[in-house]
């Protein structure tokens, strides 16, 4: 039905950046049209039963997947839900909310493709995939800065969970349709200017940009493009450079729309945003991913407007004298 949400999934572990990259694809298509939920407040223990019972939030029996997947089918359908609330600084739930979709939703979590009903819930899905040393240290930054746990705790959680995020997390990548690898260049870069490797997998219609990578001038430098095999299939492989110039980023910017202008329309604000301790910071390789993406989304909203259209317009000539 055309009135139906666009549904994004974005999955990684924990720290990878699923929020930091939802909250510029929001600000792309506006926060007046997205709804964004955390599926990791779908815990089935509270921190104190998890520790008892030694399982960690990554294990699937750890989750009320079943809810979940009930869930994001009533957000496809456009309904509203009663959500749960897992509180992270408590490590117990609050009382939970009521979550009504708006034209976008947003998922974002740690185990949102991880049976066939939730991924056909989506229309895009993302997997986040930054090197294990760069995902550990936001992790460290993350949670002592914003859940108050000692460096410790922290790094002696994520020995506890890899064997989990081995076996229930990082092979949900293989189902996403774009995969966003952050990570450090050879040279001695911040998180401002991190490089981002794209992969693109014909499991939607992806953006010509072999004319941009291929032609003279200064985006040259900034973009390499290659084609490769990615889980046995044909993919594209974009990777922005982290020292990228804002000139740069607009010539990569305006080749992407100008595959559909019409999408320019549809787009209400920029992206790259970031807060890192108490600075707000701005990344351009940060803000072309989000593009990219929300490029996708807005294609999907674009057919579906189009196609209520035309049914409205065959609905009125039924109805004619």
């Amino acid at each position: 039905m055309p009135h139906r949400p666009i549904l994004l999934g974005v999955v990684g572990d924990s720290a990878s950046g699923k929020t930091t990259l939802s909250a510029g694809i929001a600000d792309i298509l506006g926060r007046d049209r997205v709804s964004v939920i955390c599926v990791d407040d779908y815990h089935k223990y509270n921190r104190l039963q998890r520790r008892e019972m030694q399982i960690t939030p990554l294990h699937p029996e750890c989750n009320h997947i079943d809810i979940m997947e009930q869930h994001l089918r009533a957000l496809a359908e456009g309904e509203p839900i009663l959500k749960p609330v897992y509180n992270h600084r408590t490590g117990d739930f609050d009382a939970p909310e009521y979550f009504k979709p708006r034209r976008f939703v947003i998922v974002e979590g740690l185990l949102a493709f991880h049976s066939p009903r939730l991924r056909d819930a989506f229309h895009v899905k993302v997997f986040l995939d930054p090197p294990e040393e760069l995902r550990r240290r936001w992790k460290v930054s993350r949670d002592c800065a914003k859940r108050g746990y000692r460096r410790e705790e922290v790094l002696a959680e994520l020995e506890k969970r890899e064997e989990d995020s081995a076996a229930y997390i990082r092979p949900q990548k293989r189902w996403a349709d774009i995969v966003v690898r952050f990570f450090q260049p050879e040279r001695a870069a911040d998180d401002e200017h991190l490089d981002v490797r794209i992969t693109l997998r014909p499991t939607l219609p992806q953006p010509d940009l072999n004319g941009l990578a291929t032609r003279e001038g200064h985006a040259v430098d900034a973009l390499r493009i290659a084609v490769g095999r990615d889980h046995g299939q044909l993919a594209e492989f974009v990777e922005i450079d982290g020292a990228v110039t804002s000139d740069q980023a607009v010539t990569i910017e305006e080749a992407l729309w100008a595959q559909q202008p019409e999408l320019l329309q549809l787009r209400a604000g920029a992206a790259g945003r970031f807060v890192e301790g108490q600075d707000e910071h701005c990344s351009r390789p940060l803000a072309l991913a989000q593009l990219f993406i929300a490029y996708h989304l807005l294609l999907v909203r674009l057919a579906k407007d189009q196609l209520r259209r035309e049914m409205e317009a065959r609905q009125a000539e039924m109805l004619s004298p």
